[in-house]
């Protein structure tokens, strides 16, 4: 155990180096910084390339381990509704915070224009629940769909459940030995992470500009503000409640993947990450971690739910136009329901800010006056939408754990 503790701190501080020093490279050597770029592709495609079989072995293993329909009913409910509280804190604390500082000037929407919003096709829930069903399994693990590799993997497991345990063993040990292997690879890859920050920050940064963020450094501060606020209060008093353990102490156990995830703005890609850093790090028994965070990668958005509702919020504030109190509940309710599926789809945040907008009546076009920072705010809310998966995982595991005994 202490020899983990020394390797993740080890990590841990590299890592951190890693982000300070691409920051510096990318703003004295933005030519460089550019050119350089294909080094934290490369990393985030390795770490892309573990998900597809680690999620689905690793949902497998976890329901046959549950045993029951029962067991899965009580740790599924808890995980989802979970995971709709915390996402629920989120946009309440948003909606507080911009009540209060009221950031966004009028500004006139004449000359402005969002291409992208365009191509959005029109949203419908239809779309959305057909959207988790996969007409055909194979394509949807070559894409890498995750909303539609877990429903299939929940719905395989379960029907294996009513396998003949001298079934289930072969298949059991298999998937075990897939899920094994991929986090042995994870190991690998994880060596590269600090080489692997500081490719994808110094290319942000060299990319993006820091005039750019200094031009709209009080929506920024928000967002930001409101991201930590959710992060270092509301999320720990959640598992203190729930979990009953020193949250503070936990996260800090589990620090990397929140890192991780700021430095490559993917859940799916720190999904690796967080699995082998709960289980070793943070205690948490292997089947817990196997289900929720799964799930949690791909339906767990606290952060994009907290940016969406400073974003339109701000929004509605550039184009003159008040938000009764019943606009902003009726904002809090979309958001949340939103929040968990449209993560199936391409580009969740833009489809659903576009969504939240028209719904609202609010001009779509004013998201060109934000988008210029979007990229560095993603790697700020995916850090929270995984600290909220963390979170979520070790109250689910100290349930079971109080129900075993």
């Amino acid at each position: 155990m202490i020899k983990k503790i020394k390797k993740y701190t080890t990590t841990n501080t590299l890592v951190i180096l890693g982000i300070i020093l691409g920051a510096l490279f990318g703003s004295f050597f933005p030519e460089l910084a550019l050119e350089q770029k294909v080094i934290g592709a490369a990393f985030i495609a390795f770490l892309k390339m573990l998900v597809v079989p680690l999620v689905f072995a690793s949902i497998y293993i976890a329901i046959l381990g549950l045993g029951s329909l029962e067991h899965l009913k009580n740790i599924g409910l808890k995980t989802i509704g979970l995971y709709l509280l915390t996402t629920t804190f989120a946009v309440i604390l948003a909606i507080i915070v911009m009540n209060i500082v009221g950031i966004g000037e009028p500004v006139s929407g004449e000359g402005l224009e969002y291409a992208k919003a365009g191509t959005i096709a029109p949203f419908s829930f239809e779309a959305m629940i057909l959207s988790f069903i996969p007409t055909n399994i194979f394509t949807a693990l070559s894409n890498g769909s995750m909303m539609q590799i877990i429903v299939f993997a929940i719905l395989f497991g379960v029907a294996s459940l009513f396998l003949k345990p001298s079934e289930q063993e072969p298949m059991v040990k298999f998937f075990t030995a897939v899920s094994e292997a991929m986090l042995k690879m994870a190991e690998w890859v994880i060596l590269m992470t600090p080489i692997g920050v500081f490719s994808l920050i110094s290319y942000v940064i060299a990319e993006q500009g820091i005039d750019v963020v200094l031009g709209l450094w009080k929506y920024v501060l928000v967002v930001v503000g409101v991201i930590l606020l959710h992060g270092l209060v509301t999320l720990p008093a959640v598992l203190a409640f729930f979990g009953k353990v020193n949250p503070y102490r936990y996260l800090s156990d589990v620090r990397e993947s929140p890192i991780m995830a700021f430095s490559t703005a993917s859940s799916a890609a720190t999904l690796p990450v967080s699995m082998r850093v709960t289980e070793e790090m943070g205690g948490v028994n292997k089947k817990t971690a196997s289900f929720v965070l799964p799930l949690g990668a791909t339906v767990s958005m606290d952060g994009t739910a907290a940016y969406l509702t400073v974003a339109v919020l701000y929004i509605a504030n550039m184009a003159g136009v008040a938000l009764s109190f019943g606009d902003q509940l009726l904002l809090g309710i979309t958001v949340v329901a939103l929040s968990v599926g449209v993560a199936a789809l391409p580009s969740a945040s833009l489809v659903m800010m576009v969504v939240i907008l028209n719904q609202l009546g609010l001009p779509v076009e004013y998201m060109a006056l934000i988008v210029a920072v979007d990229r560095i705010l993603d790697m700020c809310r995916t850090s929270l939408n995984v600290t909220s998966d963390l979170v979520v995982t070790k109250i689910v595991d100290q349930m079971e754990r109080r129900s075993a005994v």
